[in-house]
């Protein structure tokens, strides 16, 4: 169906010419919809468990003829996008309800995205995922609820960062980390949720040690976790659904009683990322990103806060073409882990004529490349170069989605030569086909210091510490 709106690229990725940049599809898409007088209004609501709505308000075509084609295809990705940036278990479709029966159909047991309705439904939000009808001048009012955490530096604290081969903890005295180790750990392996409890408690013990006190304890971890409670996570896959329920859901809810109930809060590390860069810059409207094994983002509002929303940006639609790269967890075709990642750099591997052993483990083979692009090698190059025009393509879509004036990149993809190369090629497409973007967003690459200390801190800062409960 995209091929029905022509869009012409000033760039072409080396290695993926066929990418259409969801970008570029939804502008042209725009400038259909005004030309044809307008359209017919439509907003999205998503409602989240904590009562906060996110509403998204545009336009769409007379729904009728050719149109309907185009105007699923549209809408269908438009959702996708935010329920993956925004999250939500109740969509209210203000406008034609044609549009809200398409989409309840797609987003159903049985649909296309079977897996989103039930991921946002039972997965994240404990409760069934339902799309609703109702007319444009009733939609929901937005109710966005930007989280009043971290930046608190104040008295004695723990901060602690869970990967999938470490965890990070540092001990944290108004606003200076005095400890900070890495422990090797290896969390998804194991099925018995004790492992996970111990390895936690040990490294806050450890860092506890080195404080006179503990006043609160912050951190951050890959997931979803909506209250202090663990409702996705890689982590975690080891532990069979039964123990998951019963001992890993509340896993730091636990810990926190094991802390006497000190004030305790966990989030998304991405979110913890997007903080610690906001604090470093003293800025808001910070976007993270972080290319590694997938792609995981944070955002910190204008105004300084983390929010409620999920930013699970692998999941979200970049590229619009019919046949593009299926994401083998969703399902779903043409989504970011696919295209700024590890997963990206093995996925060109092929087309950049670059051969290594099948079973390699992807992390090798981006070391692997990463060596030949030091090297001078023009496979490896291309291989960046098309990552880049990806990414310039993106960040323009992101802009659509996200108020941004510093875009926070890291990730082992985006380190050495080839990270260069990446953000030189995304920086031209930028300037070239979205000016406007160019000028008001600049870049920010974290040095060592940052990314280890800045991370520890941000996610000490987490929790507030009430009066009474300082000395």
């Amino acid at each position: 169906m995209p091929a029905l709106i022509p869009v012409t690229p000033k760039f072409r990725p080396v290695l993926d010419p066929e990418f259409l940049a969801a970008s570029l599809w939804n502008r042209a898409y725009r400038s259909v919809v005004k030309a044809a007088g307008g359209g017919s209004p439509l907003a999205l609501a998503l409602e989240r468990s904590d009562g906060s709505v996110s509403v998204f308000r545009t336009a769409i075509l007379p729904h009728e003829g050719g149109n309907v084609a185009l105007n699923h295809r549209y809408v269908e990705r438009l959702l996708k996008f935010l329920l993956w940036q925004k999250g939500g278990y109740l969509v209210t479709v203000g406008g034609d309800p044609r549009i809200a029966a398409y989409l309840r159909g797609d987003y159903a047991p049985g649909g296309e995205r079977a897996f989103d309705h039930q991921f946002m439904g039972e997965r994240v939000y404990g409760r069934p995922m339902t799309i609703e009808s109702t007319t444009f001048d009733a939609a929901p009012a937005e109710r966005e609820s930007a989280a009043p955490l971290g930046r608190h530096l104040d008295g004695y604290r723990i901060g602690f960062d869970l990967g999938a081969s470490d965890r990070k903890c540092a001990a944290v005295a108004g606003g200076q980390v005095v400890f900070s180790e890495e422990v090797p750990w290896n969390p998804s392996a194991q099925s018995d949720p004790q492992y996970h409890f111990d390895g936690v408690h040990d490294s806050l013990r450890r860092a506890a040690a080195k404080l006179p006190r503990v006043d609160a304890i912050g951190g951050s971890a890959a997931g979803v976790y909506v209250n202090n409670e663990v409702r996705v996570g890689s982590l975690y896959r080891g532990v069979p659904p039964a123990l998951f329920e019963t001992r890993v859901r509340r896993l730091f809810c636990d810990l926190q009683a094991a802390w006497g109930g000190i004030p305790f809060d966990v989030v998304n590390d991405g979110e913890v990322t997007a903080l610690a860069g906001s604090m470093a810059l003293n800025d808001g409207a910070v976007l993270g990103i972080a290319m590694g094994s997938s792609l995981a983002a944070g955002y910190v509002t204008q105004q300084g806060a983390i929010t409620s929303w999920l930013n699970e940006l692998a999941f979200v639609p970049v590229d619009y073409r019919d046949n593009a790269p299926v994401d083998e967890w969703s399902g779903d075709p043409g989504v970011g882990a696919q295209y700024f990642s590890q997963q990206a750099v093995g996925r060109l591997l092929a087309p950049a004529g670059i051969e290594l052993p099948q079973e390699m483990p992807l992390p090798v083979k981006l070391e692997q490349v990463q060596k030949l692009v030091a090297a001078g090698d023009d496979r490896a190059r291309r291989i960046y170069e098309t990552i880049g025009t990806f990414f310039g393509y993106n960040i323009a879509h992101y802009s659509d989605f996200y108020e941004v004036r510093n875009l926070l990149v890291l990730g082992r993809v985006l380190s050495g030569a080839g990270g260069d190369l990446i953000l030189s090629v995304a920086r031209q497409v930028l300037k070239e086909e979205f000016p406007e973007v160019a000028e008001r967003i600049r870049f920010h690459i974290p040095d060592e210091k940052e990314k280890r200390h800045g991370q520890a801190i941000a996610a000490a800062s987490l929790p507030t510490i009430p009066v009474q409960e300082k000395k």
